[in-house]
């Protein structure tokens, strides 16, 4: 079982530095408000060896993770321990524990647009190409009508493979590899570490 902390405990290492945090949540919510310190690698793309290998001389010292409540923190925990790896620590009551303790935040560093507006406005511009390339040759109407039944078939089985497939492009992603020592860079109000 993975260990954890509160975020009480963790405030004097956050003070000192020299941690490895990361953030499982989803884009907005990191950049709407996260710890100081920490690095966003959503859940959903996950892969522990990667980012242990990339800690190189680090990769004994523990690794903290954090997410809204510590749901997701817990998650991700488990997928480290499945891995192989055991010096994974839970940060209990997640970011808003840390708020709520006065602990060091970013906000609105960068405001992404939602994935959800991403393939509105795909899906939109796709069926207008379509529908305008009827001109050329009504061949082009086969792009609406599959755009279309997508999108209904998606509504009816409540899928959500397009938001997946949004999530994997790369303005989507987290930090994908070189979890650096805890970004310093994010007290002084940017995050380039993110």
């Amino acid at each position: 079982m993975p260990g954890s902390i509160t975020v009480e405990q963790f405030a004097p290492l956050s003070r000192q530095g020299g941690f490895d945090l990361i953030d499982v949540r989803t884009p907005n919510e990191f950049y709407e408000v996260h710890a100081v310190g920490a690095l966003m690698m959503p859940l959903d793309g996950l892969n522990p060896t990667a980012i242990m290998e990339s800690r190189e001389e680090r990769r004994d010292q523990p690794l903290y993770v954090i997410c809204r409540t510590g749901s997701r923190s817990a998650q991700a925990c488990a997928a480290f321990e499945r891995a192989g790896f055991s010096n994974v620590v839970n940060v209990e009551g997640g970011t808003l524990a840390w708020i709520a303790a006065g602990l060091p935040v970013n906000r609105g560093i960068r405001r992404p647009m939602s994935i959800e507006r991403q393939i509105r406005i795909v899906s939109g511009l796709a069926i207008l190409v379509g529908t305008l390339g009827t001109l050329i040759t009504p061949w082009c109407l086969l792009l609406p009508g599959l755009i279309g039944a997508a999108m209904a078939w998606a509504g009816y089985t409540n899928s959500r493979a397009m938001g997946r497939f949004f999530s994997k492009l790369p303005w989507n992603r987290g930090q994908a590899a070189g979890l650096p020592a805890a970004c310093g860079s994010c007290s002084g109000g940017g995050c380039s570490g993110s």
